[in-house]
């Protein structure tokens, strides 16, 4: 009988410390969390990224437009 209830105050707790960080936002919260600033995919720091990876990789032009592949013919 014992071993059928070892695992319940452990499922209490974590469902206890899981649950304290669920909150609801208000509606004049929901403007600041959808600033530019706010969003996880920051554009200028992957464009910053792929330039130093096409320079690193000797492929500068080859992300668009016109290119060749080294032997001369276009």
């Amino acid at each position: 009988m014992k071993r059928k209830y070892r695992y319940v105050p452990m499922t209490f707790l974590a469902l206890l410390l899981f649950s304290v960080g669920c909150a609801s936002v208000e509606p004049w919260e929901k403007e600041n969390l959808s600033l530019e600033s706010m969003d996880l995919d920051d554009c200028s720091t992957h464009r910053f990224e792929r330039n130093v990876e096409a320079y690193r990789e000797g492929a500068v032009g080859a992300t668009g437009g016109k290119s060749g592949g080294g032997c001369g013919c276009s």
